[in-house]
């Protein structure tokens, strides 16, 4: 269960690279993760089509747990280092 929460989280800055957050569907799904108001049942309708099995099922539902269990300040921390990794040279788009 924690090798797939890890794989969740090692996506995002690949995801970030191959479209340089310009993916919609990616930035939703962040934004959903990293709001406190969101609950499980809503963030996993909005994961529904990437659920396949129990199993990702219940790692989705443990990772937003996770978030849901930071205070403010926290969740505010994770929206600056996701900026800064879109920011980041790794996750410039080149020209």
């Amino acid at each position: 269960m924690k090798l797939v929460v890890l794989f969740m989280l090692v996506t995002i800055p690949i995801c970030c690279y191959a479209s340089g957050s310009g993916c919609i569907i990616l930035d939703e799904i962040i934004n959903k993760t990293i709001d406190s108001s969101v609950s499980e049942d809503e963030y996993l309708q909005l994961l529904s089509p990437y659920i396949y099995t129990p199993l990702t099922r219940n790692a989705a539902t443990e990772f937003k747990q996770c978030f849901l269990a930071q205070d403010n300040a926290t969740l505010e921390n994770v929206n600056v280092m996701m900026e800064a990794i879109y920011d980041s040279n790794s996750c410039q788009e080149s020209s």
